[in-house]
C-alpha cells in the first residue's frame, strides 16, 4: 500500500520541480506581455498575429514575429489574411496588409522598449506560428 502512494508523491514532486525550473513564465516576460495588452492600440490588440515578448535576457527583449526575409510575404500575409491569398504583392489591399503588419509590430516594439530594463528589441521568426499555418520555413 505505502508503494503507489510513495510514487504518486514522488511524481508530484517532479511535476512541481519541472513547473518551477522550466515551464512557468518569467514574471518579467509576463509583465512585458501585459504591457503590450495593456498598452497596445485597438489594431495591435485585434491583430490576426499575437506580437509576444518571447524571453528576456538582460535588458534584451525578445518578440516573435511572423515576418522573415526568409519567407515569402505573400505566405505569411496570405495566412493573416485568407481573402488576400494568392493576390498580387502590388494589389493595394495586399500593400495594405503589409503597412498594417510594419505598424503594428513597431507599436509592440515600442510598448516594450517604454518598459523598465528594457534597452533593446531583437525580432525572433515565430517558426511554430508559421509552421502552424502551413508556411514551409526556407
Amino acid at each position: 500500500m505505502k508503494q503507489p502512494l510513495f510514487q504518486v508523491l514522488l511524481a508530484a514532486v517532479v511535476l512541481a520541480l519541472l513547473y518551477w525550473f522550466g515551464l512557468r513564465t518569467d514574471p518579467q516576460v509576463a509583465a512585458l506581455n501585459r504591457a503590450i495588452e495593456e498598452k497596445g492600440s485597438r489594431a495591435l490588440l485585434d491583430y490576426p498575429y499575437a506580437f509576444r515578448v518571447e524571453k528576456l535576457e538582460g535588458t534584451v527583449a525578445t518578440l516573435g514575429t511572423p515576418r522573415s526575409p526568409a519567407v515569402p510575404v505573400y505566405r505569411m500575409i496570405g495566412a493573416l489574411y485568407p481573402n488576400l491569398s494568392g493576390k498580387s504583392p502590388q494589389d493595394p489591399d495586399f500593400v495594405a496588409a503589409e503597412k498594417e503588419l510594419a505598424a503594428v509590430q513597431s507599436e509592440a516594439r515600442q510598448i516594450v522598449l517604454a518598459q523598465p530594463g528594457v534597452t533593446e528589441v531583437k525580432w525572433e521568426l515565430d517558426q511554430n506560428w508559421l509552421i502552424g499555418h502551413g508556411i514551409p520555413l526556407n
